[in-house]
């Protein structure tokens, strides 16, 4: 029995390893559609139009991503373990499902009372993009359900579907408006609603898979005494933590446009937004380094190889400098061509000034450096301690957004996302050269931890 489950654990890790490479891919171009809708956008909108778009963008994914992933991570937890012990696993699907609608009936009673507020004075009255925001935050409580089901499955290939999908709706309704076949910011604003909602039909098509595999291959229910049922507090510590983490993220790359909104309006969203895009588009392609780099870096940290601690250090040290290149790089273009490349991909609407391009451009390469140092401290067992640091600098980022130390509020921003970003890396550098770490929190490879750490390092705004 025990040589049987070895081998199922290789096979399992093997299969997991494969379609990890696919699920990199499927999120880099995920993103590209993504940043495209954005790129369309702000050619076809004008300033305070665009600006909300952003605004609303902002405000859809901070919601979904504080309400939803939760229960997203709870079923990729619970179904994975309970299909590798043989068990069903309708009790979690119960469970979580029962959460999911109770959280998305208390957001919308909640947008409902707070209607004035939001529609007034977050989007400026505007009431199409209020329920846009209604629906789209409703919707997302399915596409994040059936995210967390699909991952728990190891169905990678229908979840990278999904997402993917959700890119292509989104930013076809961009394209109707570019093409001349319809108009308005509305139309724009229908896709962030219709993304969610249309990517669905991935859903069924995948529960029918599963059942054609299930007949195909019926695998015997696990033998009693040979497993325990799995606490709903086991392992919540570590969620809990990476959730924090998530949201601290969200903050950085959000804040900014939410902040610039109520201190300068809608147009000085959409401006601040664009430059922070310098940030934003390289963190999304660098999901693909990040979602592989953990179970890299937690084989080799537990393993009992001589040489596994050095080449542990070696492998973190080589994306280092790797990022340390692409932000060398992209400082080069900054300073010979950035503000007219700013113009080019996102109209002649803005003005960009090349100390605060370059001031992102150090920020996005220190916070892809610390996110690289983050999958290690995750690697290590330390995703209390890095936890703690994500929160401590979002809200240090926040904060400084709204002390007046710099009159103009554009620097301020940027000023602000640099310095939160070098802090941030010193903070969790600290933690990687000095580990104390917490077994339980030392994701095994392959296992529904590791899983969980993987799809948390992919952003929300996919």
């Amino acid at each position: 029995m025990a040589a049987e489950r070895q081998g199922d654990g290789s096979a399992s890790s093997a299969e997991y390893g494969k379609t990890a490479s696919f699920l990199a891919i499927g999120v880099g171009l995920t993103g590209v559609i993504t940043y495209a809708y954005f790129l369309i956008a702000s050619h076809v909108l004008s300033k305070p139009d665009y600006g909300q778009i952003t605004v609303l963008w902002s405000a859809v994914f901070i919601t979904i991503s504080t309400l939803y992933r939760p229960v997203e991570q709870l079923l990729s937890r619970h179904i994975s373990e309970r299909l590798v012990k043989g068990e069903p696993i309708g009790q979690p699907m119960r469970v979580a499902s029962t959460i999911q609608i109770g959280l998305a009936l208390t957001f919308a009673v909640m947008a409902l009372v707070l209607r004035g507020p939001i529609q007034d004075d977050l989007l400026e009255g505007n009431e199409p993009l209020y329920w846009v925001f209604f629906g789209a935050v409703l919707f997302y409580a399915a596409s994040y359900f059936a995210r967390g089901y699909l991952a728990g499955q190891r169905q990678f290939g229908p979840f990278t579907a999904l997402i993917l999908s959700e890119s292509v709706f989104r930013t076809s309704f961009a394209v109707l408006v570019a093409v001349g076949i319809c108009s308005g910011q509305d139309v724009v604003a229908i896709g962030i609603v219709a993304a969610p909602s249309l990517s669905l039909i991935v859903v069924p098509l995948a529960f029918a898979w599963r059942a054609k595999k299930h007949q195909a291959q019926a695998k015997p229910a696990a033998e009693p005494g040979e497993h325990q049922d799995f606490s709903m507090k086991e392992g919540s510590g570590f969620a809990a933590a990476v959730l924090v983490i998530m949201f601290s993220e969200q903050a950085f790359l959000n804040a900014g446009p939410l902040i610039a909104r109520g201190l300068e309006g809608a147009a000085a969203a959409g401006f601040i937004f664009n430059v922070l895009m310098i940030a934003r588009a390289p963190l999304q392609l660098f999901q693909a380094i990040s979602t592989s780099i953990l179970p890299h870096l937690t084989s080799l940290h537990t393993s009992t190889e001589p040489d596994s601690d050095r080449e542990f250090h070696r492998s973190v040290r080589g994306v280092l400098l790797g990022v340390a290149a692409f932000a060398t790089f992209t400082a080069i273009v900054v300073l010979i061509a950035g503000p007219k490349l700013m113009q080019i991909a996102f109209s002649a609407k803005f003005t960009y000034d090349r100390p605060g391009l370059l001031l992102v451009t150090v920020g996005m390469g220190l916070y892809l450096a610390a996110v690289t140092l983050n999958q290690a401290c995750l690697a290590q067992g330390q995703v209390r301690r890095a936890a703690g640091r994500w929160i401590a600098c979002a809200v240090f980022f926040i904060g400084w957004n709204f002390v007046p130390l710099i009159s103009d509020e554009f620097r301020r921003v940027e000023i602000g996302f640099a310095l939160t970003a070098g802090i941030l890396f010193a903070l969790l550098y600290l933690i990687y050269r000095r580990p104390h770490e917490r077994p339980e929190d030392v994701p095994e490879a392959g296992s529904p931890e590791e899983l969980e750490a993987r799809l948390a390092a992919i952003d929300e705004n996919v």
